[in-house]
């Protein structure tokens, strides 16, 4: 299967969408690379979730326009798993355009391998973990030819260390398998730890009011000084420092 990411960009122009009269993104302007992995934070209800619907075309912007090519999937913070199939039922329905029984199989023991979840191929959503359930859903939205991946405060609602965890998975299941990822968190934290590009998007109706750039390889530690920057840097534009 393909293992690399869109040779095109993801590129906003001007957009902006509302509901009625609330006006949610106002004049967003935005180039994503291939391959970047670019974080959203800011205040609650600014409009991030609406921003990844928008990316993944569930809904259309009240104005300007949105350019992106390839395959678009979405992992969000409650899995999507079906709880009535077995976890190689669940990562199978990414796999639905390989007609191929040899290349089927083929590509889904290098997904188990990839999550580290040999061993669970016949078990049910609730007979794994919260961290385990999250890495089938990983695998489901990496199967076959997926290009862009919008994530959706994917860990918001595991435990912390659990958390720390996944956030190094995720970096070393990327770096084998390269996507372009736009990702939304309201831990600052995370940010840091994972993004390429970190954009703070001001309160209603949003705009990306700080863009900021973290060149350190991943995976990063907590200690790391370019996540203790980066953290501060996001947190003086939430107004959020306290030093």
């Amino acid at each position: 299967m393909k293992d690399n990411f869109p040779s095109h960009p993801l590129i906003l122009q001007n957009v902006s969408h509302g509901y009625g009269e609330l006006a949610v993104l106002q004049n967003l302007n935005l180039h994503v690379e291939p391959g970047e992995f670019v974080v959203l934070v800011g205040p609650s209800g600014c409009g991030k979730t609406t921003l990844l619907n928008l990316l993944s075309g569930h809904i259309k912007p009240v104005s300007g326009t949105i350019k992106s090519e390839g395959i678009i999937r979405t992992v969000y913070q409650h899995d999507g798993l079906f709880p009535w199939l077995t976890v190689t039922e669940n990562i199978s329905m990414g796999l639905r355009s390989i007609t191929n029984e040899a290349a089927r199989k083929k590509e889904l023991g290098e997904l188990f391998e990839l999550i580290h979840l040999q061993g669970f191929e016949n078990h049910y959503p609730h007979e794994l973990s919260g961290g385990m359930r999250q890495r089938v859903e990983l695998a489901r939205v990496l199967a076959g030819d997926s290009d862009i991946l919008l994530m959706d405060e994917p860990f918001s609602s595991l435990d912390y260390q659990t958390r720390l965890r996944l956030r190094n998975e995720l970096c070393r299941i990327l770096e084998k398998r390269p996507r372009t990822v736009i990702f939304v968190t309201h831990d600052i934290e995370e940010a840091a730890q994972l993004a390429d590009r970190v954009l703070v998007l001001s309160n209603r109706p949003a705009t990306i009011s700080r863009e900021l750039r973290i060149a350190a390889k991943r995976p990063r530690n907590l200690t790391d000084p370019a996540v203790t920057e980066a953290m501060r840097s996001i947190l003086n534009e939430l107004g959020l420092q306290t030093d």
